[in-house]
């Protein structure tokens, strides 16, 4: 299979929808990012790289790091987790307060914004520090030592994320969040801010990819089990209120972020990311979604 001109040339067509998506403006650091920025690696389970564009330089992960999140709280707590957030689609955009009114306080999924403030309470509750936990674990599943939170995005998010702030605050109402509030945030937009490139992504995502074990040095990190339920979440939860239409066009576990990225798994063959910051009104990256649903197209590789 010839990747590399795969992903040149899913490259190339995506260009054609440059300019259908907007880069994400709420968090007036991410407005800054260059829109014509495109960047796509795949790398297979036996070591073979390829990248096209942009796929070495970093951008914000913003919500790709709730996978991150999300696989250390079950090694942490197991399905204990699942007490304190649910596991089906949300159908709705992911800060919704309406729908974490309506369930009484418990996220829909581990990937809205409110079940990944409820990850970092559970994280906060069980580490010394989950602001370097989360770093640090990005770092070894990435090999790169250097990965650092963006202290500006940070800033940025923290100065604007008033809803984020409300859904904590109503989380703490029904018992769901067991430290304060101004800590639970501090930590989740530290997460967001996280800076990787494609090809850090798409290697952090190869222990998904080999059912939970680092290909690098054969450590397990989470169980066959365990990493088929994280692996299931990805795939009907990692889209916010677009998972199916993910799921329908590309045919593969993945999470993306408003900053444009999108990673994603092929189980025992490769991990993937692309990154155009132009995403559309669901906070996915448009040109993102065309190149995977190419890449699966002309491989024929998918889980389905």
């Amino acid at each position: 299979m010839n990747y590399q001109q795969i992903l040149e040339t899913a490259a190339q067509e995506a260009s054609l929808l440059a300019g259908s998506g907007t880069v994400a403006s709420y968090i007036p650091e991410l407005a800054k990012v260059p829109p014509e920025r495109f960047g796509m690696a795949l790398i297979a389970l036996d070591g073979q790289v390829y990248a096209t564009g942009d796929a070495g330089e970093r951008f914000s992960i913003q919500s790709i790091s709730k996978v991150f999140l999300l696989a250390l709280a079950i090694r942490l707590v197991g399905e204990d987790l699942f007490e304190r957030v649910g596991k089906e689609p949300s159908g709705n955009p992911f800060n919704s307060l309406v729908q974490l009114e309506y369930e009484h306080g418990i996220p829909r999924n581990p990937f809205i914004n409110a079940g990944a403030l409820v990850l970092t309470d559970v994280l906060l509750e069980h580490l010394p520090d989950a602001k370097s936990a989360v770093l640090d674990f990005a770092r070894r599943l990435s090999g790169s030592p250097d990965l650092e939170y963006d202290a500006a995005v940070a800033a940025s998010e923290r100065a604007t994320g008033f809803t984020n702030i409300a859904l904590a605050n109503f989380l703490k109402a029904h018992g769901n969040l067991r430290h304060p509030v101004e800590q639970v945030v501090d930590a989740y937009f530290h997460h967001c801010s996280l800076q990787m490139s494609c090809l850090e992504l798409a290697r952090a995502f190869l222990f998904l990819t080999n059912h939970g074990v680092l290909p690098n040095t054969g450590e397990r990190l989470l169980s066959v089990s365990q990493t088929k339920r994280l692996s299931a979440i990805l795939l009907t939860c990692g889209f916010y209120d677009e998972a199916g239409e993910f799921a329908f066009r590309v045919g593969l576990p993945g999470k993306s972020g408003v900053g444009g990225g999108i990673a994603a798994i092929m189980p025992g063959r490769w991990a993937t990311a692309v990154w155009s910051p132009e995403i559309n009104h669901y906070g996915n990256s448009v040109r993102g979604m065309k190149a995977l649903e190419l890449l699966t197209t002309w491989t024929g590789e998918s889980i389905f």
